[in-house]
């Protein structure tokens, strides 16, 4: 007796210890939730797009992803509403999800654009502006065309090259230039910048806020986790692989910044 005794003893402290360690991470991740920003680039067949692979997600992949979307209800919000949440402090439902292309590939029109309009989802584009009516890049048609049926559109630089590589005069010009021909040749304001390859210096952000951007998007790069900063917004890249609903799901939790290894801004 004495002995199953000191085992239900035994137990309910361990009941007790599982309960009170729940209870310090619930309390630890409670205020540490970020909406999930979607990062895609091709949605295509083939690689011959992008240097590496992982940013390229087939079609019936991309399809995967929203209908995953839908079928477990998430709230799909505009780039705007995102940004204009988090400067008022706004608490977003967990539910709540951003999608983002890089580059302006035509694959984005071709493939992706149909299958966006058929969920009736808010995207964000985030094109280079001197790449636009190159070849395996979106016109300006396509884009106007998007932008009729969901899309906004980003500065993703002139010429997607490496910010943080570049003399200051280099960066300003691939920084306000850039703003300059999007917003000419749109006829729209263009509010927020993207960072080629996610990076950045202190110096960049400061060339981004005086070119008049109220925001600029990241990758995992900087030390803000928790996306306070509006000026290097973390977002999740979706590649190739097939979908894995995990897998999703952990990239979609709102707390995926929190556990994933984070590199310096340059």
């Amino acid at each position: 007796m004495g002995f199953l005794k000191k085992l239900r003893r035994i137990f309910l402290y361990v009941l007790l210890s599982i309960f009170v360690l729940g209870i310090g991470f619930y309390l630890y991740i409670s205020d540490k939730y970020t909406v999930p920003i979607m990062m895609y680039h091709s949605v295509d067949y083939e690689y011959h797009h992008v240097e590496e692979s992982a940013n390229v997600v087939k079609p019936e992949y991309f399809r995967q992803h929203l209908e995953w979307l839908k079928k477990f209800k998430y709230n799909v919000v505009s780039v705007e509403e995102l940004v204009e949440g988090i400067k008022a402090g706004r608490r977003f439902p967990h539910n709540t999800v951003v999608i983002t292309f890089d580059d302006g590939y035509v694959d984005n029109y071709v493939y992706a654009f149909p299958i966006l309009k058929e969920y009736g989802f808010p995207f964000q584009l985030a094109i280079c502006s001197d790449m636009i009516g190159k070849e395996g890049f979106l016109t300006w048609e396509q884009v106007k065309e998007m932008m009729q049926r969901g899309a906004t559109v980003a500065s993703h630089s002139r010429t997607h090259r490496y910010l943080p590589m570049l003399p200051a005069a280099d960066q300003y010009d691939e920084i306000a230039n850039s703003k300059k021909i999007l917003e000419e040749k749109l006829g729209i304001p263009i509010r927020y910048f993207f960072y080629p390859v996610g990076g950045f210096t202190d110096e960049t952000k400061k060339m981004v806020k005086e070119a008049g951007y109220e925001a600029a998007f990241t990758t995992n790069r900087g030390y803000d986790r928790y996306n306070k900063d509006v000026y290097e917004i973390k977002r999740i890249r979706f590649g190739k692989y097939k979908p894995r609903l995990y897998i999703f799901f952990s990239k979609l939790s709102g707390y995926y910044n929190l556990f994933r290894k984070i590199t310096p801004s340059h």
